[in-house]
């Protein structure tokens, strides 16, 4: 099956593009994104997803792809990110959905049972533990550990970033989707100075010293290089710009989701490793946890099989029809 064409639906006061596959009688799944993909990085799941009788939906989010790019810095905070699904399932009917999110996407998904119960069958997150709202603003906690050298903090600079991505897009994504880069524990064991996260000092080493190989064909990548091309970097890093934002906001909600969840998680994943995940079960009673060994953060384009298998041995267990 190749991917297919975009729907185009009005969600939230936006233009969204949606690629859809499977049965419309079938429970609905939602595929959602991280930083900084598509939703031509479900490429594999869609398919595999509508065999097993699933509707899939899989939307470029706001500031993606083919949907519209609001312009403000808090047109991207998670009232707005989880509206745009409420919108999107307005759109075609549904009354409630899975929704599975990769990365930041994650973070949405894992967000939409805490905003927006009544909606949201059950949720998966892949390479996203549930983090409950932590005390401090997340932006001085990662400053507080990292200084300015961890790449949440440098996303918080207008223009900085984007500088560096935009210059040749073809080689920002040769950096950022590698696979076999480095192991946990590989990472675990270097020096401190040579852990701090940062993207840009990582990005300005020259290529032949960047660990581990690419990920992505040359057709595949000349998806992401196209998109980006077009849309360039600033609505995709506003999503971190929102951090502290979403943090205040978060204050007086229940850190609690009350739902079925899934954990999918990989071995290698020094974003989100599987020690992140320790203790997940409090907030997230009806949990389960799969853990895929030798994979890093890209674990849907990485591993698409395991990923697939493991998420519709879930879906068929927990959602009957």
């Amino acid at each position: 099956m190749s991917f297919p064409t975009p729907k185009m639906i009005k969600s939230n006061g936006i233009d969204m593009a949606v690629y859809e596959a499977g049965p419309a009688d079938g429970i609905p799944v939602v595929l959602l994104h991280g930083f900084a993909e598509l939703a031509y990085s479900w490429r594999h799941q869609l398919p595999a997803l509508a065999e097993a009788g699933y509707h899939v939906l899989a939307p470029d989010q706001r500031g993606y792809g083919l949907t519209s790019r609001p312009k403000a810095v808090e047109d991207y905070d998670i009232d707005q990110l989880t509206g745009d699904l409420i919108g999107l399932l307005d759109a075609y009917g549904i009354a409630k959905a899975v929704f599975c999110g990769h990365g930041f996407g994650g973070a949405v998904a894992w967000a939409m049972p805490l905003l927006h119960e009544a909606r949201v069958k059950g949720v998966i997150g892949v390479n996203a533990p549930f983090v409950p709202r932590p005390a401090i603003d997340p932006i001085l906690a990662a400053r507080a550990e990292y200084g300015d050298n961890i790449y949440i903090v440098e996303f918080q600079k207008p223009g900085v970033a984007e500088a560096a991505l935009e210059k040749d897009v073809a080689r920002s994504f040769r950096f950022f989707m590698r696979k076999n880069a480095i192991t946990l524990e590989e990472f675990r064991a270097a020096p401190k100075d040579n852990n701090n996260l940062s993207l840009l000092l990582s990005f300005k080493l020259d290529e032949a010293q960047w660990q581990g190989e690419p990920l992505l064909t040359p057709e595949e990548l000349g998806v992401f290089v196209e998109a980006f091309s077009c849309t360039g970097f600033t609505p995709a890093l506003n999503w971190y710009r929102n951090l502290t934002r979403n943090w205040r906001r978060m204050e007086k909600v229940a850190q609690k989701i009350k739902l079925p969840g899934l954990l999918i998680m990989a071995e290698d994943d020094i974003l989100s490793p599987p020690a992140a995940a320790k203790g997940m079960e409090g907030a997230v009673p009806d949990l389960e946890k799969a853990l895929i060994y030798g994979g890093g953060p890209w674990t849907p384009q990485e591993h698409p099989y395991r990923t697939n298998a493991i998420m519709i041995d879930w879906l068929k267990r927990r959602f009957i029809a």
